[in-house]
């Protein structure tokens, strides 16, 4: 071979190479770079004209009174929702600009009053009511028009003021929260105090809110593949200290190959250096939990149970709006931190506001500037149920999802504005005759007046009754009957009350109208 092109080219001058160099090669990470954003520029528009031709609707959730169905009935929930995956090819992705669509599972509480909702694809709308009713037979489905509506989304503003952010994992996404499972305690006496829905204090502040106040809170949830579960696989990997091979590559197997034989052949030479294979100290698989230290061996089984269960990518935010003049962040951001603060496992993992990026927060240069922009991203990226505005999104298991976004147990959590349904509905008999009004008032004496065992009944009455005892049926003495009835009517006035209806709903606030 003729390598004397080669040879010359390190015989130019440094910057003579250096200049070839970029003339023969400098081209190629000039046009990646340029392609690759063309190629985002043009994803972005046609998932924009894409996503312009969809519908959402929000769906406001009630629950019947007395729920006592357990969080798991929200883990199957949210294993329904699951069925809204579509697998998407390249003609869908890059021609028609397709992606997945999501939803969005909401809390908010407006001056006190408390409404569980969902944000959904309105071609998902019998997917949502299906999942719901399967698990709450006798809930109510309601579409409502948007609460986000007339809040301001340029900051500052002189009525309005927020407080909003993300609240990310605060380790590695393989490693899951403390979940609804862990708040059982057995050793309570009563059965309906073993479990403390952590919950409660949720609802409990959002009961807590005056005038002017509102907090929102959002998990986005998009259903995903199973391709995330190499992704933990390979931490339980590095925790066990197992070789990790890299199989997405197009040359990893062939370089993985070379890198075995040569590891191998390293190690025949050490092991022939030392005398015997014995003096080695060879840990048996079947032995590496046993040799973990405790900590380590609960992240590996409490990654096993999660990769066990269906995940979905994630990401949560919060936002407390408020008149400023009835503004109380201490009261309503430090209660909702303390909330979150709940599902934190320090041997494994938890959730924290994001200081860093999202939250509107700033420290040193250009505070007040910086955090108005972040007012103004935080609060588009909420209106707009957006999951790829802010942090990139993260595994959660149904389990997880079921921790953070659930109906609260009745027996537990007490909170009184939170609006449920008022009870099972079911249709008249077919039989039923109706009239054009209904009656809802019935007459009734009170209760320790027996209008035919009165004593006025019995005295002007006595001599009415013949020799043996029976009241006479005579036609004639009908009219008297019914002179004495009046003359009871008059002594002991009747009382009207209201036939047992279901308790009608509480008005909701002027931005959570109903459609």
């Amino acid at each position: 071979m003729d390598f004397s092109s080669i040879y010359s080219f390190f015989a130019l001058p440094m910057d003579e190479q250096l200049y070839r160099f970029l003339v023969y090669f400098g081209w190629i990470p000039i046009a990646w770079v340029i392609l690759y954003g063309a190629k985002e520029l043009w994803l972005d528009y046609i998932q924009g004209k894409w996503v312009a031709q969809q519908k959402y609707i929000l769906l406001a959730i009630d629950i019947q009174r007395g729920n006592e169905q357990s969080i798991k009935a929200v883990e199957n929930l949210f294993t329904y929702f699951g069925g809204a995956h579509k697998t998407i090819n390249l003609i869908e992705k890059y021609w028609d600009g397709m992606f997945q669509l999501g939803f969005s599972f909401e809390i908010v509480s407006i001056e006190g009053y408390t409404q569980f909702l969902i944000h959904t694809p309105e071609v998902f709308r019998n997917l949502v009511e299906t999942a719901i009713y399967s698990q709450y037979p006798d809930a109510e489905i309601t579409e409502v028009d948007d609460y986000t509506e007339g809040i301001p989304t340029k900051y500052p503003d002189d009525e309005y003021d927020i407080w909003g952010g993300e609240f990310i994992y605060s380790d590695n996404q393989a490693y899951p929260i403390k979940t609804y499972k862990e708040f059982e305690d057995s050793s309570a006496a009563r059965p309906e105090h073993q479990f403390k829905d952590p919950m409660a204090s949720l609802m409990d502040l959002c009961s807590s809110l005056g005038p002017g106040e509102q907090v929102w809170y959002q998990l986005i949830v998009i259903p995903t593949d199973f391709k995330w579960t190499k992704e933990l696989n390979k931490e339980v990997s590095k925790i066990l200290n197992e070789k990790e091979q890299d199989i997405n590559g197009p040359f990893s197997k062939i370089f993985g190959e070379i890198k075995g034989l040569v590891d191998e052949f390293t190690q025949q030479i050490s092991n022939w250096s030392m005398g015997s294979l014995e003096q080695i100290e060879q840990v048996d698989d079947a032995l590496k939990m046993m040799n973990l230290k405790p900590q380590d061996k609960k992240r590996v089984e409490a990654i096993q149970n999660k990769i066990s269960k269906i995940g979905f990518q994630t990401k949560s935010r919060m936002i407390y709006v408020a008149k400023k003049e009835n503004m109380n962040k201490p009261k309503v951001v430090n209660g909702f931190v303390g909330y979150i603060k709940q599902f934190t496992d320090l041997d494994l993992n938890g959730l924290m506001p994001d200081v860093k990026k999202t939250a509107t927060n700033a420290a040193y240069f250009f505070k007040e500037s910086r955090v108005n922009y972040k007012k103004i991203k935080i609060m588009a990226a909420y209106k707009k149920r957006s999951d790829f505005l802010g942090r990139l999104t993260k595994i959660f298991n149904i389990e997880e999802l079921a921790t953070l976004w659930h109906f609260p147990i009745e027996s537990v959590v007490k909170a009184p504005l939170i609006q449920k349904a008022s009870g099972r509905k079911s249709e008249p008999p077919m039989g039923l005759p109706f009239s054009e009004g209904a009656v809802d008032e019935v007459t009734s004496y009170a209760e320790d007046e027996d209008i035919f065992g009165s004593a006025d009944l019995k005295e002007n009455g006595n001599h009415k009754k013949e020799g043996n005892g029976k009241i006479a049926d005579k036609s004639s003495d009908l009219d008297e009957i019914f002179t004495i009835k009046e003359d009871i009517n008059e002594k002991y006035p009747v009382k009207k009350i209201k036939t047992a209806q279901a308790e009608p709903k509480s008005s909701p606030p002027a931005n959570l109208p109903f459609a």
